[in-house]
This record gives structure tokens, C-alpha cells and sequence, in this order.
């Protein structure tokens, strides 16, 4: 890292700034997250992170085809029908055939499993509700977009 003079904090933060701040707040905030409390009933199901995500996208977003999982989880539908597998079995969701098309498969959370996967989403849902309702719809489109790119430069780090 280059030792560039520091920013006006007016102008906003030099790069190095930034990547100081963000370098000491990344394990903070992953550190906090974390320490969500998963609620007691969903403790012993052994919930993965990739499970939290298809939960979210059920969550928010309704039922939705494995296709569509799959495209928004950018993995496989196999991959998906697995995982769909496994929470089925744990009774998190239930698959329903599609009326319009047989061939489809529906997804959503069971009525039983919704109350306790809702308290513990809102949490985090809320928090970057409160941090990106202030910004306007292009400030968050950059943020976003921002933390994507992070995210797959540093897979691309990680493949190298």
C-alpha cells in the first residue's frame, strides 16, 4: 500500500483510506453477523450459509421454481435440487408441483418453519435496511455493485 497523503474528509476517503477502513471493518461486521442468534428451533437443523441465502430469496421473495433458485444462486439446479433435498427432509421447506407445468417444481418454506427463519433474517434485514434507506437508488446500485465486485475478486485471488 502506497503511503499517498490522507484525504480531505470533505472530498470523501483516498483509496488507501478506504482500504484501511474496510480491511479492519470486514472482520468486525462478519465477527457481529455471526453472532445473530439462530433461533433455538432451527438450531439443531445445521443450517449452512448456503442454506441462508435460498432461505432469503424464499423469504422475500415467495416461492419460487428450482430454475429460478439455481439462475439467482448462480449454481446448479442439481445442486439446488440437493440442497432442496435436505431442508425438505428437515421439514424447512416443501416442494409443490407447478399447476401451470408439472414438469416445474415449486419451493417454499413450510407455514411451520417461517415464523422462526423470518426472526432470524429480519435481523440482518433490517440492519441494511437502516444503513441503505438513506442513500438514493443510484448510491445503492454503487454499494451493491461494490461489495459484488469484492466478493469475486477475491474468489479470483483465492482461484489464482
Amino acid at each position: 500500500m502506497s503511503t499517498a497523503k490522507r484525504a480531505d474528509p470533505a472530498e470523501g476517503l483516498s483509496v488507501d483510506d478506504g482500504i484501511r477502513t474496510l480491511l479492519l471493518l470486514m472482520p468486525r461486521m462478519v465477527g457481529r453477523v455471526k453472532r445473530i442468534r439462530i433461533p433455538e428451533e432451527l438450531q439443531t437443523l445445521a443450517l449452512a450459509p448456503r442454506h441462508l441465502s435460498l432461505l432469503s430469496y424464499l423469504l422475500f421473495d415467495g416461492p419460487l421454481t428450482v430454475g429460478e433458485l439455481a439462475r439467482r444462486l448462480e449454481i446448479a439446479p442439481t445442486t439446488v435440487s440437493l440442497m432442496i433435498a435436505e431442508l425438505s427432509k428437515r421439514e424447512v421447506v416443501e416442494r409443490t408441483d407447478d399447476p401451470a407445468d408439472r414438469r416445474r417444481t415449486i419451493v417454499s418454506i413450510t407455514e411451520h418453519r417461517r415464523p422462526s427463519i423470518d426472526a432470524w433474517l429480519s435481523q440482518g434485514a433490517r440492519a441494511w435496511r437502516k444503513a441503505l434507506e438513506p442513500l438514493t437508488p443510484a448510491q445503492r446500485k454503487l454499494f451493491v455493485d461494490t461489495l459484488a465486485t469484492y466478493e469475486r475478486e477475491v474468489l479470483t485471488e483465492l482461484d489464482a
